[in-house]
């Protein structure tokens, strides 16, 4: 599992562009479960309810990962829509992203080809636009020291990315760390090595932290 990828970082974007007559607008927006995906897409449905279609995918989890996608043609002839939009979601780069192509029908036909790089190519431009955000999912630890070790272990945090989220001080310092999971097994190394092996260290499950 990526622990790390790019996600928009606006909750909303909108493009436009025309396309033989046909007025075609994307919207997307940052959708990290299928529930959030789903109401999105309804909320552009009720927004533009005289549209001649309102095309749509979604992917919830990291760029590539087919394990929470969603997609619908919305009348287009099959596999000219929301197939399309779909494998450009899952090669953009972006995580956790829902996209709803609206168009207006302006009188020529596209044909199946154009439809397919019509709604391709509105995922695309899009994407060229959207402002995105690195998305880290982290780690916590426990962390039990001597005093002696805190001026160091304060100094050293910076290289492994972690941030303090808690420090209690009793017979011995006690600190609760959240890093990115790629830092954690050098982390450990870096602490055995500063205190001797002195270091209690634990990594915290979600209910602990």
């Amino acid at each position: 599992m990526n622990q790390r990828y790019p996600i928009p970082a606006v909750p909303f974007h909108t493009v436009q562009d025309t396309i033989k007559r046909s007025l075609f607008i994307t919207y997307m927006a940052h959708t990290d479960t299928v529930e959030a995906a789903k109401a999105f897409i309804d909320s552009i449905r009720a927004k533009h309810p005289d549209a001649t279609h309102n095309c749509w995918a979604y992917m919830c989890g990291p760029p590539g990962d087919t394990a929470r996608v969603g997609m619908s043609d919305d009348g287009e002839p099959h596999g000219t829509a929301g197939r399309p939009m779909l494998n450009v979601l899952l090669h953009g780069g972006v995580g956790e992203l829902a996209v709803v192509v609206t168009r207006y029908f302006g009188g020529i036909k596209l044909g199946t080809g154009g439809l397919v790089r019509a709604y391709g190519g509105m995922v695309n431009l899009g994407l060229e636009s959207l402002p995105v955000r690195e998305k880290i999912i982290p780690v916590r630890y426990s962390v039990i020291m001597e005093y002696s070790h805190i001026t160091v272990f304060k100094r050293m945090l910076n290289e492994f990315e972690a941030m303090i989220k808690a420090e209690e001080f009793g017979a011995d310092a006690a600190f609760t760390l959240e890093l990115p999971v790629e830092h954690a097994e050098k982390l450990e190394a870096a602490l055995i090595e500063l205190t001797n092996g002195t270091v209690l260290i634990e990594r915290l499950t979600q209910e602990d932290s």
